[in-house]
Order: structure tokens, then C-alpha cells, then sequence
């Protein structure tokens, strides 16, 4: 961690906590609920797992993190102790803050459609979701640099289980959803409509078309949930009670509805 700021002002004693790269993010992970040291590296994909290893070691030093080893012996259990879990609302505001000023930020290089399908994992509306088994296949096209063109994932949706994966399980597909990867990063963000993706061929749903309709549903993308990366509701209503400032300093643009999808 570095050096701190040598000063007694409190932001600058928090910023020796916050201001090192990669700490709000492994804080993001564990107030997810992440536990365990291969979950949260998987929400910090470009974080060496050296480098993830120590932070937490620094965190733990400065009593944000408590480990205890794990009962079965091998690895530890990472948990927040209450001055972590008093820095919640903190990462929810930094959240809350891109979410109102930062929506053109995503450059190309940005763009992870490991990350996009790590987030919407945890980010499914499992009650409006069927109770029978459903599989939905991704198919992302525009991938980065570096990367393959196209890449295919799959994920099952099973009562109140979600698995994600990159071999196809086998199983028969519901929903083959195809996409250009920054166009659904942008929409499950919420900073673009899904309905004229749909029109433009950037986004096409298909499958039974009863279980297409519900998609947007179950996988927050009519706009419900505006803070796709956030922690909890607290999140969007802060940034209701803020959009009417934002409304004053930003052109307003249209909305669409995606009651025809």
C-alpha cells in the first residue's frame, strides 16, 4: 500500500484506504458477499492474484478485512469487520457518481464479457424467473483487442442457483441471446434502451417467445435496475433523489419502452 499522505485530515486517511488502485473494487467484491479468495478475484479479472493476495493482507493490517481459515483447512474465509462494512455507502456513492457522470467513459478497452457475465450472475431477478430449469446461451461479437471476435457463454438458471460458463453444459438452450458485447454492456448498465438495440440488430433474442418476452425481466434490462454494477437498492434511490440535479446540467435524451421485446 502506499505511503500515507502525512497528514491527520481525515480524507486524507481514508484516501490511503480507497486510494490505492484495486482496493474499491476488492471492497465491491466482498460487499457482494464475495467470501472466498478465487470469487473475489474472479470480479477483478486483470488483478494478479499475487497483487490480490496482498491487499487483502493490507486491508486486514488496517482492520477492513478479518481471514480466518477455512474449515477444511486449505485457503481462508475473508470477511468485512464493521469499519469495512461502514465503507458501503462510500462505494455505493463512487457507483452512484459514474452512474450519473461517467456513462460515455466505457472505452473499448474497457469492455470484459468475462466481468459483464460474472455481474449478471449475481444480478438475476430470480423471482420472475420460471421454476423449471432454464439455460440461456450469450453469444458476444466486438470483443476487445487481443481477444477472439466471438465468444460463447452459458448460463442455467436453476431455482435459486445460477452457474456461468464458457463449455456448453449440454443442456438444450431456452434463449440464444446475440449480441454486440459494448452494446449490452452499455444497456445492462443502464445508460442505453434495449428496445432500439433490438431494432438496429446489435441485440436479437430468440427462443420460445414467451420466455424471450421475460428476459429483459429477468436479467434487469428495461431500465429497473439503473446501477448494474451496485450493491443494493440504497443505490438506486440515491440516484433518483439525484437525477433531477442531473437533469439540470445534461441534455435529456429519449426513452424507450420494450413491451413489444
Amino acid at each position: 500500500m502506499r505511503r500515507g499522505y502525512g497528514q491527520f485530515c481525515p480524507v486524507a486517511k481514508a484516501a490511503e484506504v480507497l486510494g490505492d488502485r484495486w482496493n474499491p473494487l476488492v471492497l465491491r467484491e466482498m460487499l457482494y458477499g464475495n467470501r472466498y479468495f478465487n470469487d473475489i478475484s474472479r470480479g477483478v479479472p486483470l488483478m494478479s492474484r499475487a497483487l490480490l493476495v496482498q491487499r487483502l493482507k493490507e486491508l486486514e493490517r488496517l482492520g477492513i478485512v478479518i481471514s480466518h481459515e477455512k474449515e477444511t483447512g486449505q485457503g481462508y474465509e475473508y470477511l468485512l469487520t464493521p469499519a469495512g462494512e461502514a465503507l458501503r455507502p462510500i462505494i455505493e456513492a463512487m457507483g452512484v457518481w459514474a452512474q450519473l457522470w461517467g456513462s460515455e467513459q466505457i472505452a473499448p478497452e474497457d469492455l470484459d464479457d468475462a466481468l459483464l457475465m460474472w455481474g449478471m450472475r449475481r444480478r438475476i431477478n430470480l423471482e420472475a424467473v420460471p421454476t423449471q430449469k432454464i439455460v440461456l446461451q450469450f453469444d458476444f461479437r466486438g470483443l476487445t483487442k487481443g481477444r477472439r471476435a466471438q465468444r460463447s457463454w452459458w448460463m442455467v438458471i436453476e431455482g435459486d442457483e445460477v452457474d456461468v460458463c464458457q463449455k456448453n453444459p449440454g443442456f438444450d438452450v431456452d434463449v440464444l441471446i446475440s449480441a454486440d458485447l459494448s452494446a449490452f454492456t452499455h444497456i445492462w448498465m443502464g445508460y442505453a434502451s434495449l428496445y432500439p438495440a433490438l431494432q438496429q440488430g446489435t441485440v436479437c433474442l430468440e427462443g420460445d417467445r414467451d420466455l424471450v418476452r421475460q428476459i429483459p425481466t429477468w436479467l434487469y434490462l428495461n431500465g429497473e435496475w439503473r446501477y448494474g454494477m451496485g450493491i443494493d437498492h440504497s443505490a438506486a434511490q440515491l440516484m433518483q433523489a439525484n437525477r433531477g440535479v442531473a437533469a439540470e446540467c445534461m441534455d435529456g435524451s429519449s426513452s424507450y419502452s420494450c413491451s413489444d421485446v
